[in-house]
């Protein structure tokens, strides 16, 4: 069963989001990580950048897969991972430590869209 975390949000398309402050911690959930595989390579965007909720930001790519990540919120990046760009697998190892942009959140309400822990959980079922 995929760890799931309470008091993340989390998008159908898998990714989740550690808010503190008016900043979001967005990565891809246990779940996401376990479907994908060895992840090998992270396509991320550049700091400054605008995240749109519902739309793409980068990918994910595993030996057999290439995933889109979705954003499930908007702002603006305040820092990428660089982690990531040569231990890639660290997702793999613990996503949820492991996250891939901080976002300056641009609209707190947008948080109303995904879902909690426990509807997560249930979506994934």
């Amino acid at each position: 069963m995929a760890k799931v975390i309470e008091g993340l949000y989390y998008s159908e398309s898998h990714e989740y989001v550690k808010v503190e402050g008016n900043v979001g911690y967005i990565g891809i959930s246990d779940y996401a990580q376990h479907a994908l595989g060895n992840v090998v390579y992270v396509d991320m965007p550049e700091v400054d950048d605008e995240v749109e909720a519902g739309e793409e930001f980068g990918a994910v790519e595993s030996v057999k897969a290439a995933s889109d990540l979705i954003a499930p919120v908007s702002g603006t990046v305040v820092e990428v991972n660089e982690a990531l760009d040569d231990q890639p697998e660290l997702i793999n190892q613990d996503p949820y430590e492991n996250w891939i942009i901080k976002v300056e959140l641009s609209d707190q309400a947008e948080l109303g869209n995904l879902m909690d822990a426990k509807a997560y959980e249930a979506f994934c079922k």
